[in-house]
């Protein structure tokens, strides 16, 4: 195990505008022409830009299941690197950075598919330029902050986490803090595998600020007591959705295609409460 990097900070200026954007898994493609629609300009240096100097803040999960991982991550590196862009830390994140540092990690559920993309960019680039990569990697996933605080001049105006978040969590960092910002509300694991969770938006009792979630792909974006959900399942033939502040906009593209290999996908098994 190496050293684990510093956490960013987790509050992020609101004065030129936000977009959120929901758990792109690999979904280069889709991701570029949301930025498109979004109004972002490539430059000279690669890097995209918006005329009004708004950030791109991502819900997490960028890697996984899809088909370009590595562009993904390569995407986000330079845009943090340039102040142009954030993430929040995620389930698909947590295990691949865990991986890249040498833990012994099961890689599954799409993650086995990040593995493939290293073996290949290997192939291609030499072991030079995959090592270098795969650190650049770790430290980007390893110190991305569990929920990011969104301010416009003093006022908190939106949290942005990957899986949800309790209200008297919001700007504390702990344990339980990550896990339930990874993973929801978890309330153990059913017989075939899979997590029990609790509907924590549901059960939420105040209205501020707004919360901006992903994770538990829903057909369409869906408010609940203050919460927002924007992972549509691109992956899974869905769609990839961004949250525009202050606009309070929507804005989706389609997926190309089921991407997942699955017939039977969160969204084909979605049943609204």
């Amino acid at each position: 195990m190496k050293h684990k990097p510093q956490t960013r900070s987790k509050v992020l200026s609101a004065d030129h505008g936000v977009d959120v954007v929901g758990d792109v898994h690999g979904c280069y493609d889709e991701f570029m022409e949301l930025l498109k629609r979004l109004g972002y300009e490539r430059n000279q240096d690669g890097t995209f830009r918006h005329p009004q100097g708004r950030k791109l803040l991502s819900l997490g999960d960028i890697t996984s299941r899809g088909p370009q991982s590595i562009k993904m991550l390569q995407f986000f590196l330079h845009h943090l690197s340039t102040g142009l862009a954030e993430m929040v830390d995620s389930n698909h994140g947590w295990k691949v950075a865990r991986w890249l540092d040498g833990r012994p990690v099961t890689l599954a559920h799409g993650d086995e598919k990040v593995e493939e993309e290293f073996r290949a960019y290997q192939q291609e680039f030499g072991p030079k330029k995959a090592s270098l990569l795969r650190e650049q990697s770790r430290r980007l996933l390893f110190s991305s902050p569990s929920h990011m605080m969104v301010k416009r001049g003093d006022k908190l105006v939106l949290v942005a986490t990957h899986a949800g978040i309790r209200d008297d969590y919001i700007g504390l960092e702990s344990s339980a803090v990550y896990t339930f910002c990874r993973y929801g509300d978890v309330a153990g694991t059913g017989p075939d595998g899979r997590p029990i969770r609790r509907e924590w938006a549901k059960e939420r009792k105040g209205r501020q600020p707004l919360i901006v979630w992903g994770h538990d792909p829903r057909p369409e974006p869906e408010r609940k007591n203050g919460t927002l959900n924007i992972d549509q399942g691109c992956v899974f033939g869905g769609k990839l959705t961004a949250y525009r502040f202050p606009e309070d906009e929507l804005v989706s593209v389609p997926a190309k295609k089921n991407y997942s290999g699955l017939a039977d996908t969160p969204l084909t098994c979605y049943t609204a409460d």
